[in-house]
C-alpha cells in the first residue's frame, strides 16, 4: 500500500508538499497535542515562524 502512495506523490506534484508537525499545549489540561498539516515547500518557514494555521 505504502508504494502506491509513494508513486501517486511523485507523478502528482508531491514533492512540492512537505509535512510539518506542530506541539500545540491545550489550555485546558497543559498537555500537549499534535497537529499535523501539509504546507507547500516554499512557505515552511513562514508558517513555522508565524504559526499560521
Amino acid at each position: 500500500m505504502a508504494k502506491k502512495v509513494v508513486a501517486t506523490l511523485k507523478t502528482a506534484g508531491g514533492k512540492d508538499w512537505a509535512k510539518v508537525i506542530r506541539a500545540v499545549k491545550s489550555e485546558k489540561t497543559g498537555a500537549y497535542t499534535f497537529k499535523e498539516e501539509m504546507v507547500p515547500v516554499d512557505k515552511v518557514q513562514d508558517y513555522i515562524a508565524t504559526g499560521v494555521k
